[in-house]
């Protein structure tokens, strides 16, 4: 019963999460919000940010790590296996369908507008995810005043590698590691 209901639930994440990897995270979010209290803590919202670390760190898709290591913390490696297997199942039959009927949309407006209205969902989308990861990696919500809500030196960190992205456009393998070697140097 775990594997179904992990495979129904990235089926639908699979299914409209418009945008790649990173628009999983407002699904993901939702279901640590249902999940919170009665899961036996398998996710919530504060290890999404520790997912999305461990995500981001190994090669492949975001959305299709994230899925696989929910599902692993839930049921295992079959969990794994299948929460990967629902979230990419909606998009091959997507493709095969599109496929087969792409001649009969190459001329058509509707189809066009289509497309322009799921690039908007897909910047929503990935617009709500980066400030969810924001909010997660340099807010501390448990602080007691407002003043020490804001993680100073992950704070410092996101401003220097944000600059050092925005201004020498290196591979991002070079800010993963300097960003690992701040962290263990800065004691994050």
């Amino acid at each position: 019963m775990k594997l179904l209901f992990l495979f129904v639930q990235f089926f639908k994440i699979g299914l409209f999460s418009i945008g790649g990897g990173y628009a999983t995270l407002p699904f993901l979010y939702e279901m640590a919000d249902k999940a919170d209290g009665t899961s036996g803590e398998w996710i919530n919202a504060e290890k999404i940010g520790d997912m999305l670390a461990v995500a981001q760190s190994l090669p492949g898709a975001i959305g299709v790590n994230l899925s696989a290591y929910t599902g692993f913390r839930y049921a295992g490696i079959p969990g794994g296996f299948i929460a990967a297997l629902g979230l990419v199942s909606p998009s091959i039959i997507i493709i095969i369908i599109i496929a087969r009927l792409l001649n009969a949309f190459k001329e058509s407006k509707i189809a066009a507008s289509l497309f322009a209205g799921f690039r908007s969902a897909g910047a929503g989308l990935l617009s709500a995810a980066a400030l969810g990861v924001l909010a997660i990696s340099l807010v501390n919500r448990s602080a007691e005043t407002w003043t020490t809500m804001l993680r100073r030196r992950e704070c410092i960190l996101f401003a220097v590698l944000f600059f050092l992205v925005y201004k020498f456009k290196k591979h991002p393998v070079v800010y993963i590691a300097i960003a690992g070697a701040a962290g263990v140097v800065l004691g994050l």
